[in-house]
């Protein structure tokens, strides 16, 4: 499925760092970023997550949830959360229903083999549960930020 702006968020529950749930049904009415990372605790994910971290005050102050999704299991999420003081929550979607529902479930190649992983990715849900934006392939320099001008833009 290939997820297009302006379609209905996919419906998602998973367990998230904190003892949390996090839920297209839980966040009704409210604008959310969902971004897709391929592995906790390596080093792309790690400057992702904690340049959402650092812009966890601007996007909370517009009463936006910022949340990290991917294949990982909650303790590796939990080590991950705990080591770099994450406050956000890193949801655990170990069987990709999510992941691939919003379209980071990709094709890659690596030395010439092909294999499923996870594509970084960001979705922006806006209040009435709508794609707001999609980033297909993130570079991750700066992207919170277009993240953030984004969130704003929303109104």
């Amino acid at each position: 499925m290939s997820l297009t702006e302006g379609a209905n968020a996919p419906d998602f529950s998973m367990p998230a760092t904190g003892e949390r749930v996090v839920s297209l049904n839980g966040l009704k009415g409210k604008p959310f970023v969902l971004y897709f990372y391929p592995r906790a605790d390596t080093p792309g994910c790690t400057k992702e997550a904690c340049a959402f971290q650092a812009g966890l005050p601007d996007f909370s102050g517009l009463s936006v949830t910022v949340i990290g999704v991917s294949k990982d299991k909650m303790k590796a999420l939990e080590k991950f959360a705990e080591k770099f003081d994450l406050e956000f929550p890193l949801a655990s979607d170990p069987e990709a229903e999510v992941i691939n529902a919003y379209g980071a479930w990709q094709e890659k190649s690596m030395y010439g083999k092909k294999y499923m992983g996870i594509e970084r990715s960001t979705v922006l849900v806006d209040a009435k549960g709508k794609v707001a934006k999609i980033w297909p392939k993130v570079k991750i320099e700066g992207h919170a930020d277009d993240v953030l001008k984004a969130v704003r833009a929303l109104g």
